[in-house]
Order: C-alpha cells, then structure tokens, then sequence
C-alpha cells in the first residue's frame, strides 16, 4: 500500500477549496465569453458547445462504468474540458468533429493517462491540435458574425485591417470563444479575485507576445487581443496538472508559451500558435519543476537546522 501513496515533506496546510468547487469557478470565469460567442455566431455556435460539452461528460461517465471505476463527473473536471474545446472551435465545426475531439479529449489524453492529475498535457488542447490535424479543411473554416460562411482566418490574417476596438469586445470571426478579450479578461480577472490561478503566467505570457510584437514593429496590442492568446493565456496555459507548480517555474512557463507563440505567428506556416506553444510546454513542465528544489522544512542546502 505504502508505494501506492506519495507525499511531500510537512508542514501540511488542509485547504476548503475542492475540484467541484475550481472547476465551478473556471466555469463561471468562462460562461460570459462562451454566451458572447453564441450570441455573435448564432445557434451553430451554442450546438457545437453542447455537442462537446455532453459527448465529454458522456465519455468520462461511460469510461469509468465499464472499467467498473468510481464515476468522476462530479469534479467537474470533463465539464470544463468540454467548455474550453467548444470554446476553442469555429462556430463552422460540424457536430461529429467536435464530438470526437471530446471523446479523444477524455478517453486519449486524460483517462488513459490515469485521469484528473496525471495527464501531462492540457487534454482540450491535446484534442484541438488533433483534429486540426486531422480534418484541417473544417477545422480553418470560419464564419464572420451573424452573416455567412467565409473561408477564411481569423483577424490575425490582417492585423492592419482590423481595429483595436473591435479585438477588444470580439465583433469578428474566429472561434467561439476567442472574440472578445474583453470578456476573457474578465473572466480572468475573476479566477484571480478568487485565488484560482496566479496571475504570473497569463501576464508573463501575454507580456512575452507583446513586447515582441513590438520589438518586430508589428502593434502590440492588437498582437496579444488577436487570436487564441486571451483564451490560452489565462484559461489553459493555467492549468493545475499540466504548469509549473513554483512561481519562478510559472515565469519560466509563461515566457516560453509567450516565445513559442511569436516565432510560430512570425516565422511559421500556421496563423495561431497559442495551442503548439501550451502543448510545447505542458512536455516539458516536469523539467521546469526541478528548477526551484526545495528542501524538507527544518533543513537548509540538506542540512538540519
């Protein structure tokens, strides 16, 4: 039993926050953004997020009853994963796409790595750049707001042609839950507020994309309200299990996304790179770890006190 069990070294704090209690939160931090995104993008938008959102929560609950496993649903944990994927969408996906991103979303990158707390990368993440890959066609189809389909990119395509004003509130296409900044960093603000997520990776994220931007000459502004950076920066590079657990770790974290994001937005084939650079560096979290050692209370540099 007792190789079954992992501890660290005392003194141990016993805290009232639970799983249920985060995930509610995230939710909540999330629900503006995500209603916007209905709103703007119509009812394709609010079936793609219902499609994730069940077929995720389904895939959890039928995963855990036929390997006989205490049911996890409650924790909220697919809930949110089912959320941040439709979120991460174009309002264009069709159904059966955004429902196999849910199933490999849960069943791939999380329960077959041992559930909540031992997948290494962030699973909506992980489940994105799978169907990017895998149905690339669909998956760069978007739709500008309350009007008709366009094959085309988001704004990150024409920066110079896009205002600030309409990044910030979210007025352009995109996916569902990337529009509007301001929303997110609401929601951001909210996770915050109620000690949630450190703020050290969003801002150190988001700092790192717009002091390059501006550094290249590109306008820094609209740099960091384009795209997926909002969404990444605050609601999945944040994420518990898969970023650095000290702060100079979560520094380290939100620098590298930060860079990864700019070379891949400036020097690769791909518009985005908000989700390579989280997933880049969800990989390599264990090794940022080890950075900060910290030693057993009482002792100094290995030594007793």
């Amino acid at each position: 039993m007792s190789n079954l069990l992992k501890g660290s070294s005392s003194p141990h704090i016993r805290h009232e926050d639970t799983t249920a209690g985060i995930m509610f939160d995230v939710v909540l931090a999330l629900a503006p953004a995500a209603v916007y995104g209905c709103v703007i993008f119509g009812l394709k938008a609010l079936f793609v997020l219902i499609a994730t959102i069940v077929s995720a929560v389904l895939a959890e609950y039928l995963w855990n009853l036929i390997l006989k496993k205490p049911q996890t649903i409650g924790d909220m944990s697919a809930l949110v994963t089912g959320v941040l994927l439709g979120m991460n969408l174009s309002p264009e996906t069709p159904i059966w796409i955004a429902i196999i991103g849910s199933i490999a979303a849960i069943i791939v990158v999380k329960q077959m790595f041992g559930g909540l707390g031992y997948n290494f990368v962030n699973p909506a993440l992980a489940a994105r750049i799978i169907l990017l890959v895998s149905f690339p066609s669909f998956m760069t189809k978007f739709s500008e707001p309350i009007s008709d389909v366009v094959s085309s990119a988001t704004p990150l395509a024409d920066l110079k042609a896009t205002s600030i004003k309409t990044l910030f509130f979210g007025m352009h296409s995109g996916c569902i839950g990337e529009t509007s900044a301001f929303l997110l960093i609401i929601g951001g603000l909210y996770l915050i507020v109620r000690r949630v997520i450190n703020p050290i990776i969003p801002i150190s994220f988001i700092g790192t994309v717009a002091l390059l931007a501006a550094v290249s000459g590109e306008n820094p502004l609209k740099y960091i309200l384009s795209g997926g950076i909002m969404l990444g920066a605050i609601f999945m590079a944040t994420d518990y299990v898969t970023s650095p657990t000290e702060n100079i770790g979560k520094l380290i974290f939100g620098i590298g996304c930060g860079l990864i994001t700019f070379v891949i937005r400036r020097f690769g084939s791909l518009p985005e790179g908000v989700s390579y650079s989280i997933l880049i560096m969800n990989i390599i979290t264990p090794l940022i770890n080890r950075i900060p050692l910290r030693h057993p209370f009482g002792f100094k540099e290995g030594k007793k006190v």
